[in-house]
């Protein structure tokens, strides 16, 4: 029988399609402050991004069941390939489609971008979408995935920071400054830390089934003092790049999201069942979120 419409929406993860529109988010916030926003770039960026998202998520549920990290030890949401409700197969075929949806929403993005399909920009933008989708895929996915050697945290930091709203910046104004880091690697940390409060939920079942994730290397403890660190960073590059572009105190209005994230750190440090941080991870996505959209508001307002 054929996987219903449920257990495909289960397979899409939908929850975290929040925290991948924040980089796409940031990137255009800080293109529309020198009034380079344009609403067709955004919408398919946003259309891209989605495409790559359901697709990672996709080769996770595969990857994860095929090298035994799913499976009935494991404290998290039960997944649809290890569940039975999705076969590999079907999985595999789905992955496929949406590989070639992320690949054709981003060529039209790029065409829309620069134009001419020769172009050095448009060849340099492709390899790099090309590499987005590698990484959505390689990820938990295929032979020696990079998830498994403690890599994961790295490629989001890169793909959901630095290459996602450097890159959207770029796709709108055709330039790039180097202040730009600042905020990217902002959103890029705390994606980093999403992934690290899911991989401290399955710390034990990681390491049983050879996943060796950061969270397994460093223990319980030390990955509480890790996920401190990114998200104290990432709040020291943004107000770094609002001081460096001072203008009004308006510009500091995300700010009103700090208490979100100070209480989702003071029940990361407290937690001593591993389950109970799945909801941090919602709780997370929805604070970065926020505190992307009103880091937006702010460059706006002055």
């Amino acid at each position: 029988m054929a996987p219903g419409i449920k257990s495909w929406l289960k397979a899409f993860r939908l929850r975290t399609l929040p925290l991948s529109f924040s980089c796409i988010a940031m990137g255009s916030f800080l293109a529309a402050s020198e009034n380079k926003f344009n609403g067709i770039i955004f919408s398919i960026c946003l259309i891209t991004t989605l495409f790559l998202q359901m697709l990672s998520n996709l080769a996770n549920d595969y990857g994860d069941t095929v090298h035994g990290a799913d499976s009935t030890a494991r404290v998290g949401p039960l997944r649809t390939v290890q569940s039975g409700e999705i076969s590999p197969a079907a999985m595999k075929n789905a992955m496929v489609i949406f590989g070639l949806l992320a690949l054709a929403s981003g060529i039209s993005l790029l065409y829309v971008s620069f134009g001419n399909l020769l172009s050095a920009n448009f060849l340099l933008f492709l390899l790099l979408g090309l590499g987005a989708i590698a990484a959505a895929v390689k990820y938990t996915a295929g032979k020696n995935p990079y998830g498994y050697k403690g890599l994961g945290d790295f490629f989001v930091f890169l793909f959901f920071g630095l290459v996602g709203v450097c890159g959207t910046y770029y796709l709108y104004t055709h330039q790039f400054s180097p202040e730009i880091l600042l905020p990217a690697g902002s959103i890029g940390l705390l994606c980093a830390g999403v992934l690290n409060v899911n991989n401290m939920r399955d710390r034990i079942s990681d390491a049983a089934t050879g996943k060796i994730t950061i969270a397994v290397r460093l223990g319980t403890r030390n990955s509480k003092y890790y996920h401190l660190a990114l998200v104290l960073l990432a709040w020291i590059l943004i107000l770094s790049y609002s001081l460096l572009h001072y203008q009004s105190s308006l510009q500091f209005i995300y700010l009103i999201s700090a208490p979100l994230f100070i209480v989702h750190l003071s029940k990361v440090f407290q937690n001593k069942e591993p389950a109970l941080l799945d909801g941090q991870l919602k709780t997370l996505v929805l604070s970065t979120l926020l505190y992307c959209i009103t880091f937006g508001i702010g460059l706006l307002l002055p």
